[in-house]
């Protein structure tokens, strides 16, 4: 896809890989919106963003109905329509699962996955009248590879992952595309209060969003991050899961500390 003069839709597009997504898509040559949900900080980034080129923003929660429906408004609002929806918000919380409230749970669902899920339904009108269209959704490496002690987080990231795939054969010939996004590990605000840093670092958001961006300009379907290690362990995941179990044992219980604070919801 060539993005000069498309209209793009970052949502939690703020901070961290949602920020730098709507960055290296200005530079890109797009017109871009974000959204967030503290004014004060897509105000910070509207600034940030503004000599790249045309940027604009509002505070919105994908999660409810009035935050989607300020979400396409902006959309229709300040870009005129709408070329690409990039599906980026999220929150985490981890921990034992009899350790997290059932509306911590129900609040990964709805900004994890019922959201993004609705936002694209919405948006669909508008993608189809582009004509030359794509939804990106953000997953996680954890969607591919669960991790023990974020079972609920690896279930809605596998969610819209498995949304993205469907959604992509139903929309074949249509003239709306759809791109899945698999980070690893990535310095973000999100992971602010997650200890997991100790086993083998943390990716730039920076890299994440120019890996999202030459995926988006050659028509890739996905994007996996992580280096070989990485992948070896995706493909020993599907082919024989019993030998990632015996391979993070030895971690779980430093793994259960590091996840233990993790929040970002």
């Amino acid at each position: 896809m060539n993005v000069t003069g498309k209209r793009a839709l970052v949502t939690g597009g703020s901070s961290g890989i949602g920020l730098e997504i709507a960055r290296e898509l200005l530079r890109a040559g797009a017109n871009v919106a974000i959204t967030g949900r503290r004014q004060d900080a897509i105000d910070l980034a509207v600034r940030t963003l503004e000599g790249l080129g045309a940027i604009s923003g509002v505070s919105a929660d994908v999660a409810t109905p009035e935050g989607r429906a300020q979400t396409l408004d902006l959309a229709t609002r300040s870009l005129g329509g709408l070329d690409i929806l990039v599906n980026n918000a999220g929150g985490v919380r981890a921990g034992r699962i009899e350790a997290i409230e059932e509306d911590e749970i129900r609040r990964m669902v709805e900004v994890n996955l019922t959201g993004p899920i609705l936002l694209t339904r919405a948006a669909l009108p508008l993608l189809r009248e582009s004509g030359d269209a794509l939804v990106v959704n953000v997953s996680s490496g954890i969607a591919l590879v669960g991790m023990a002690f974020y079972s609920p987080y690896a279930a809605v990231k596998a969610g819209i992952a498995h949304f993205g795939e469907a959604l992509r054969r139903e929309l074949d010939g249509e003239g709306v595309r759809v791109l899945t996004v698999y980070p690893t590990a990535t310095d973000t605000p999100m992971m602010a209060t997650s200890g997991l840093g100790r086993f083998g670092g943390r990716e730039t958001a920076s890299a994440v969003a120019q890996d999202v961006v030459a995926a988006i300009l050659h028509n890739r379907l996905e994007v996996v991050r992580g280096g070989p290690d990485r992948h070896a362990m995706i493909e020993l995941n599907r082919t024989d899961p019993g030998a990632v179990d015996d391979a993070l044992r030895p971690t779980k219980s430093a793994t259960e500390e590091a996840a233990r604070n993790h929040s970002a919801l």
